[in-house]
């Protein structure tokens, strides 16, 4: 059961709403992009009113999608990334499932033990699975935090060929960080990429693996998906 949005109380109609956040969330657009586009249109919208609503439209749509989506399946994939957030060096660290799935990420300050068990832990307490394996790289801080959190065994560290799923799910926001020229702040930085990853998840159908006809059926089942979490209170 998704939860509906309330749209009152804003000068612009709802489909203008849904469609401006869906294309700064769905592309790598920048705010002036999404302008542009708008004004092709005839909808006069300024850059802080389309950074408003994705603020404050953006995380609710994205945990409407998150429960469509249910859980992850049992098969992790673990990896951090560097990202520079108001010039600070900082460390995103992403659960990817075996289908490519990104179903959780953590900005946090630290590459460590700690940040790696507070991941662990977070993982576990959303999405109420145990792991049937973790896949890593070789970094010495996920070795430690799996004994502390009891999941030795179903650790597999390895090279990062063993990890591609969790290293191909940060191109995306690579491309995203250098559109908008870093994140300003730890809390924005991860607001928006929980609210991308949810978005991402809904619309990465995987074309070059379908044929046509499964394509349009994946790529209908996806709007469904969009309309239903976008749906007006």
């Amino acid at each position: 059961m998704v939860g509906r949005i309330c749209y009152k109380r804003h000068r612009f109609p709802t489909d203008v709403i849904r469609y401006a956040v869906w294309l700064y969330l769905r592309f790598t657009l920048s705010l002036r992009d999404v302008e542009e586009m708008l004004a092709e249109r005839e909808i006069e919208v300024s850059r802080e009113t389309l950074h408003y609503w994705v603020i404050k439209f953006g995380p609710k749509i994205a945990a409407n999608l998150r429960r469509r989506r249910g859980s992850p399946t049992g098969r992790w994939h673990l990896d951090e990334m560097v990202v520079k957030i108001g010039g600070q060096r900082m460390w995103l660290w992403r659960a990817v499932d075996d289908e490519g799935e990104v179903f959780d990420m953590l900005v946090q300050t630290r590459r460590n033990a700690k940040a790696a068990r507070k991941l662990l832990r977070r993982l576990m307490k959303n999405t109420g699975v145990r792991p049937q394996t973790i896949t890593t790289d070789g970094l010495a801080s996920y070795r430690k935090a799996m004994r502390e959190e009891g999941l030795p065994k179903r650790h597999r560290p390895g090279r990062l060929e063993a990890n591609n799923r969790a290293e191909n799910s940060h191109l995306p926001i690579r491309r995203r960080e250098r559109k908008q020229q870093r994140f300003k702040s730890q809390g924005s930085a991860q607001r928006f990429l929980a609210s991308h990853a949810a978005v991402y998840n809904c619309f990465n159908i995987g074309a070059h693996l379908v044929s046509r006809p499964t394509l349009r059926h994946f790529i209908a089942q996806a709007f469904a998906a969009w309309a239903d979490a976008t749906m007006d209170a």
